[in-house]
């Protein structure tokens, strides 16, 4: 009964943060900006970071199953 809402989360911070690695890789590829009125510098890293930490919090709630 437990497990539920931890598959929920875990889907749901995995996709969101792969969504945002991929989002941030074609950005880049494409040479377009990540973030409107960021320094691209600033802005790559941040969304790499971020996109990072769901993916890693999302494998966390899996491996709490």
């Amino acid at each position: 009964m437990e497990s539920g809402p931890a598959v929920f989360a875990g889907a749901a911070f995995t996709l969101f943060g792969a969504g945002l690695l991929w989002w941030t890789g074609a950005r880049t590829v494409h040479r377009a900006p990540v973030a409107y009125g960021v320094r691209p510098a600033i802005s790559f890293t941040l969304a790499t970071v971020f996109g990072t930490a769901f993916v890693v919090l999302g494998v966390w709630c899996f491996g709490r199953i």
